[in-house]
């Protein structure tokens, strides 16, 4: 079944023309629905969306390979305002004229789409349609103020991922000093950033109140249709990470403090190598990278392999960081073609290699899954599942990192790129319950009009929980606003908790990998057919994982990773 053919009036769609979409939505909402026509008109909006996206896909990737387009930004900032608005409105329009249909009963691959389009339909206001659009133009500002910073380092002018390199450097003076530039830079826009957030809470606050919401998180929760597990869940993850993995996080760094021979960590201490070998270095230009992957794609699984493949024929990669380019990596279907986009700023790290292979995973989930379902309200997945896809798949690709094998490594690179990884699963746990516990102290505990520095103070408290083992002294006003440089507290709000859980999920896919390797990309390939089709719980299942994140379930895949480190 393919789902990139859509009928002749929504292949005359410009998207970017409102003129051209009314009619369309008029024909939907005049139709006489009744239950032996709710296929045909599904598949009609359907359609209909999927131009929508496309154009909004497109717009995006424009202004975000280049920040000072002004052409890009001038048409991305048209579908922010004017487009997506009338789109939402319409869509709510369409929710409600299906759910309004007496008598009908989906199919099975439905019955968890009307459950969302209900959920959907329950939480839209008109008065709220202007306000995401605000939202989204000063998420945007984000994007434009850090895609703009450079720093200058030994003469040479340096994005920040160029800059970060240097912190790799057996030098310790040479990665203090980059450290401190990278910092000074960040620092240097602390107000503008912090005026920029308190801009954004109020906005946040009113769409909680307009949908008659306790809170933004209330909100959130609807927004995202996280319906298999509660914000009292979270703290019991938060809780777990506390109890099974700061500590093992705190033993690493002890162990990484012996090596350096160092009294106590301090921030530019925590990415080189502790045995003072230089940063691994797999790739000069992107053109490698690309390849190299490319490779190790095929050794995971020949079907992903030409996946892959179709995705760099279709122009489908921005690899190379470069000015002006928006921070960050992700990757976006392109519903009209069935392939997708990666987007990421490259510099020539292992840390590249994983972004590539993650992003890589997502292109596959929205190709396996666009491929399979025909609608596209059940392409991808809930969120924290399309997470999964992404990180399980840098562990399954982690066998294959030797240059025999496909990579970029000899064999004692390979391994110890691997470790690395695993040390960085367990370093970022901790980090992620500072992001997550600080939005949920920020939109349900802190003063209706907080100061940044009641933000800096929360930030700072949560820090001191979760991120010990480093010294900081002297350093205050770079902890307490590192809040700055977590894009999603910008753009994407309560958007964090998810890697956290799918990193439960995308550890016992690689446990079971341990184990037999095909049968666990097999069923990793199975679950991402499934698109949106399935609950959370039951999309886990499907590749071979248990949604769970109490203490137990934590400790358990702490010691397996603890075990693989040390082994």
């Amino acid at each position: 079944m393919t789902t990139h053919e859509t009928d002749g009036a929504s292949r005359r769609l410009a998207p970017a023309d409102w003129a051209t979409v009314q009619p369309e939505v008029d024909r939907l909402l005049a139709a006489d629905l009744t239950p032996e026509y709710v296929a045909g008109w599904l598949k009609g909006w359907s359609d209909l969306q999927v131009a929508l996206d496309q154009g909004f896909a497109a717009a995006m990737r424009a202004t975000n390979e280049n920040t000072a387009d002004e052409a890009a930004e001038k048409t991305f900032l048209h579908f922010v305002e004017e487009i997506m608005p009338r789109a939402e409105v319409a869509s709510q329009a369409l929710r409600r004229k299906l759910l309004d249909v007496g008598g009908y009963r989906p199919p099975a691959e439905q019955e968890n789409m009307l459950r969302r389009f209900r959920n959907a339909a329950d939480l839209f206001r008109d008065e709220n349609v202007p306000l995401l659009s605000e939202l989204e133009v000063l998420a945007n500002e984000y994007n434009k103020a850090v895609g703009a910073m450079t720093v200058t380092l030994d003469g040479a002018e340096l994005t920040l991922p160029q800059a970060e390199l240097r912190l790799l450097q057996p030098d310790r003076a040479a990665r203090e000093a980059a450290w401190r530039a990278i910092q000074e830079r960040w620092l240097q826009d602390r107000n503008a950033l912090d005026d920029l957030y308190l801009r954004m809470l109020p906005l946040r606050r009113q769409l909680a109140r307009n949908a008659g919401l306790p809170d933004y998180r209330a909100f959130v929760w609807r927004q995202y249709g996280r319906f298999d597990y509660t914000p009292e869940d979270t703290r019991t993850f938060h809780d777990a990470i506390a109890h099974a993995v700061v500590p093992l996080a705190n033993r690493l760094l002890a162990e990484r403090a012996g090596a350096l021979g160092v009294d106590a960590l301090r921030p530019w201490d925590l990415d080189v190598d502790p045995e003072g070998r230089p940063p691994l270095h797999p790739f000069d230009m992107a053109a490698e990278l690309e390849e190299g992957t490319a490779r190790i794609f095929d050794r995971v699984d020949p079907a992903l392999g030409r996946e892959f493949a179709r995705l760099r024929e279709d122009d489908g990669l921005d690899l190379a960081s470069r000015p002006n380019k928006a921070p960050g990596g992700y990757s976006t279907g392109f519903p009209l073609s069935g392939h997708a986009y990666i987007f990421m700023n490259a510099a020539g790290s292992q840390d590249d290699v994983n972004t590539l292979l993650h992003e890589g995973g997502h292109a596959f989930h929205f190709a396996l899954s666009s491929r399979a379902n025909e609608l596209v309200f059940n392409y991808d997945g809930p969120i924290e599942f399309c997470e999964v896809a992404s990180m399980a798949m840098e562990l399954l690709a982690a066998p294959y990192l030797e240059r025999d094998r496909g990579g970029f490594y000899d064999e004692a690179d390979a391994r110890r790129a691997r470790a690395d990884h695993l040390r960085g699963i367990v370093a970022f746990l901790p980090y992620m319950a500072v992001v997550d516990a600080f939005q949920h102290w920020v939109y349900t505990e802190a003063p209706e009009q907080p100061t940044a520095r009641d933000l800096d103070g929360a930030w700072g408290d949560l820090w001191a929980r979760f991120m010990p083992g480093v010294d900081w002294g002297g350093l205050e006003e770079e902890r307490v606003t590192g809040w700055h440089r977590k894009v999603h507290l910008y753009g994407y709000p309560f958007y964090y908790v998810e890697y956290g859980l799918a990193q439960l999920g995308a550890l016992q896919v690689w446990r079971n990998a341990l184990q037999d390797q095909q049968a666990a990309v097999a069923a990793y390939r199975r679950a991402l057919t499934l698109g949106h089709t399935r609950s959370l719980p039951d999309l886990f299942a499907a590749a071979g994982a248990r949604f769970a994140f109490d203490r137990a379930t934590v400790g358990e895949l702490m010691a397996l990773v603890e075990e693989k480190i040390v082994g």
